[in-house]
């Protein structure tokens, strides 16, 4: 019952929380059984017969969840292209009927014998982050993004990007960019088919599913995934503690005052409901690492854990582009140093690095057409967005030329201190040699060097180095593990240093630090003092240190000293800002008076109609994103009515496709303009001069069907009774149905 407590505790928790910020208790419930039957037991059946051995329960279940998924989206893929997206169903059921039907299956139901537990204080300090993680999504996310109105966050141009993909893959097989008819979807897609499978079985509605509910297993299971991936690699629970923390908090240290989000961005609670793709690529991709641990280390083969890693990499193909590049770079680091430390070609690492090469390129190729999606060669780009946002975040001061590899170079001690558990692998020489540690490395190298050497519109180049986190936090925790060990240094003076490194997080910043953001007349020396000071600080006291306890004692207390330092003032400034909102609100949703809501109610009942009341392969054209008296009339960034109407418009937002993309170039805009010309005009002429011909027009050449309409931007007298019937009115917000061709003036039933 005790080492249970730890999930049942987290389990009521989350139920509390949820609730308080608009879920219903059915609906929380309805999703948990889902996730239960549909998701988790199914996958760990199939796992426990792929594997056999023993694992400890969590594992079992953390994993058996990623791969219940994997097979899902598979299965919904099939059932939508065939026109029955129910057929989801039939995984968790065939799966239940073989396991019951089949004798030598029925044992998988109970597993292999006693399970290895890890310890009570391991459960529970898994269970703490995730609940730091689920409070820190609540006081930000959860306050910001409310279910019962999204008329306040519907500016959140991202955010309705994402729903609207789910009500895409709700609706169609292959799916399409539903803002732009017919523009094809060149996107990691995966999680969106997983959510519209979801929303289909539990009759959960999608906006509760991307808000709420369906990010909440995923960060679980990574969590437990990573601490396990922590624990193999250094032999120790406290190994996997330490790998989840490093991975949740582990960040380049802030040495000033004041926020300093632009230098220390990049974890997993900064994107977890932001980017639900690069959440659920990190959870399918954290068995691969796993799996890899186990075929290049332990010479575990078997034809199981081969199937498994094609599963797991065809879905992280189509879940998270990124991982795939990442993982490449990490098997020929493992190549590179078999070939020169054994004079011998690994056959399992070069067969993987095989498959691996065949899903990118066909996840290039085919997924995303051969697209770059804005993606471009742009050395230290990134130093610029850095300087801007830390100097002048209003008016956007240039970097000083010259400047960007200095400046690149106090990013890289700052993430050199931030991982300085990495150095102490020296202190054993035959650790770097694990397959499972240049793998790693290889991974956090990849992903480093394509967040500086790369440059993207929205600065999608970090999404790399966000998915190596967890692998390089893996690798700090084994080399601080080794070098404290082989040095020696007892617990007293462990602790010791790690206070001393988390008090100078707070000390460095307050006498050195300046005030962001920093004055651009003076901004160079106060960018570069305070760790300036940390260096000369770091290095006078390693040589003290030397000259009292030896070499290896100095270096392995430096070591707890810097990575304690990269931790609290991080922690501290997420802490006080949680704490801030708390105390003045208290856990209330951010809520507008209704007349200040970006998406006024009025606009929202007008789409649910036009849900409930067309068919999905009806499409819509509209005028509530444009303004036709301004130099630029339409928003490339607006997403409202293929969101939450579910339908596809003829055009509506179109920031995010790849024929946006293409056109960008470092240095140039963001967006450009809509680049169907004749789309565009067709469209503006039906509000802007609406007549039988118009609308006629709009039908014969792209097949609108329905025209949402906010009236208060058409002129006086423009009304489209006369070319189109008013089917629903709410507000200022009108639905007309377009009539058939064949039949002029047709009035529709």
């Amino acid at each position: 019952m005790w080492r249970w407590l730890p999930a049942v505790s987290l389990a009521a928790f989350l139920a509390v929380v949820l609730e308080v910020y608009g879920v219903a208790p059915s609906d929380t419930a309805a999703f948990a059984g889902y996730l239960v039957v549909g998701v988790t037991v199914p996958g760990v059946l199939v796992l426990r017969a792929l594997l056999g051995g023993r694992r400890t329960l969590a594992e079992e279940l953390a994993a058996g969840t990623a791969l219940g998924y994997a097979v899902e989206v598979f299965v919904y893929i099939g059932g939508r292209a065939a026109g029955v997206p129910l057929l989801v169903v039939a995984w968790p059921v065939v799966t239940y009927g073989v396991f019951l039907a089949v004798p030598r299956l029925r044992g998988h139901w109970r597993g292999r014998g006693a399970c290895p537990r890890p310890p009570v204080w391991w459960s529970w300090s898994v269970a703490a982050v995730m609940a730091y993680l689920t409070l820190l999504s609540a006081t930000s996310f959860f306050r910001s993004y409310t279910v019962t109105q999204p008329g306040v966050w519907a500016g959140a141009s991202d955010m309705l990007y994402h729903l609207s993909l789910v009500g895409e893959l709700r609706h169609h097989m292959p799916p399409t960019v539903p803002a732009v008819a017919g523009e094809p979807l060149l996107y990691h897609w995966f999680v969106y088919a997983h959510l519209a499978a979801a929303s289909w079985v539990t009759g959960i509605e999608p906006m509760v599913l991307l808000l709420r509910l369906g990010m909440v297993p995923m960060l679980a299971g990574l969590l437990v995934l990573v601490g396990v991936t922590g624990r193999r690699l250094t032999g120790s629970w406290l190994g996997g503690v330490l790998t989840v923390v490093g991975t949740v908090f582990l960040k380049p240290p802030n040495l000033h005052q004041g926020p300093n989000w632009t230098f220390t961005y990049g974890g997993i609670q900064d994107v977890t409901w932001t980017s639900p793709t690069q959440t659920f690529g990190a959870l399918l991709f954290a068995p691969v690492v796993l799996l890899l641990l186990d075929l290049l280390g332990r010479g575990r083969g078997g034809w199981g854990r081969w199937v498994l890693l094609g599963v797991f990499l065809v879905a992280v193909m189509g879940a998270k582009s990124v991982y795939l590049p990442l993982l490449g770079a990490g098997l020929v680091a493992v190549v590179a140093v078999e070939v020169v430390r054994r004079r011998r070609v690994p056959r399992v690492a070069v067969a993987v690095l095989g498959a691996t090469a065949v899903c990118l390129a066909f996840a290039q190729l085919v997924l995303f057409g051969g697209a770059r999606l804005g993606m471009h060669v742009d050395p230290l780009s990134l130093m610029q967005w850095v300087w801007v946002k830390l100097v002048d975040p209003a008016g956007g001061a240039a970097l000083p030329p010259g400047l960007e590899p200095a400046f690149a170079g106090l990013y890289l001690m700052c993430w050199a201190v931030a991982w300085a558990g990495v150095f102490g692998l020296l202190s054993r020489p035959r650790l770097p040699a694990r397959p499972g540690v240049p793998l790693m490395l290889g991974i956090g190298a990849a992903g480093l060097g394509v967040a500086l050497l790369f440059g993207h519109p929205g600065l999608s180049q970090l999404f790399f180095l966000m998915a190596a986190l967890p692998y390089l936090s893996a690798v700090a925790a084994c080399g601080l593990i080794a070098v404290v060990r082989q040095a020696g240094t007892s617990a007293r003076a462990t602790v010791l240093a790690a206070a001393a490194g988390a008090a100078a997080a707070f000390v460095v910043p307050a006498l050195f630090g300046a005030e962001v953001p920093i004055d651009p007349d003076h901004a160079v020396p106060a960018l570069f003092r305070p760790y300036i000071v940390l260096g000369i600080a770091v290095v006078a006291l390693t040589a003290v240190l030397a000259a009292a306890v030896g070499g290896l004692r100095a270096c392995a207390l430096t070591a707890v000293a810097l990575t304690a330092l990269s931790l609290p003032g991080n922690v501290n400034e997420r802490v006080l800002v949680m704490a801030d909102r708390i105390a003045k609100t208290g856990f209330q949703q951010n809520s507008r008076p209704v007349e200040d809501q970006v998406m006024p109610p009025k606009a929202l009942n007008a789409l649910r109609w036009l849900r409930m009341h067309s068919r999905p392969d009806e499409l819509v054209a509209t005028n509530v994103h444009c303004a036709w008296d301004l130099p630029d009339p339409c928003p490339p960034k607006r997403f409202w009515v293929s969101a939450f109407a579910e339908r596809r418009v003829l055009f509506e937002g179109w920031a995010y496709t790849a024929a946006n993309l293409r056109q960008w170039r470092p240095g140039g805009p963001n967006s450009y303009p809509f680049w169907d010309h004749d789309r565009f005009l067709a469209n503006k002429r039906v509000f802007t001069q609406p007549s039988p011909g118009t609308v006629g027009d709009l039908r014969e050449r792209y097949g609108v069907r329905w025209l949402f309409v906010d009236e208060s931007r058409m002129g006086p007298g423009r009304g489209l009774e006369t070319a189109a019937r008013l089917r629903f009115r709410s507000g200022d917000y009108s639905l007309y149905r377009v009539p058939d061709a064949d039949v002029p003036g047709q009035r529709e039933p």
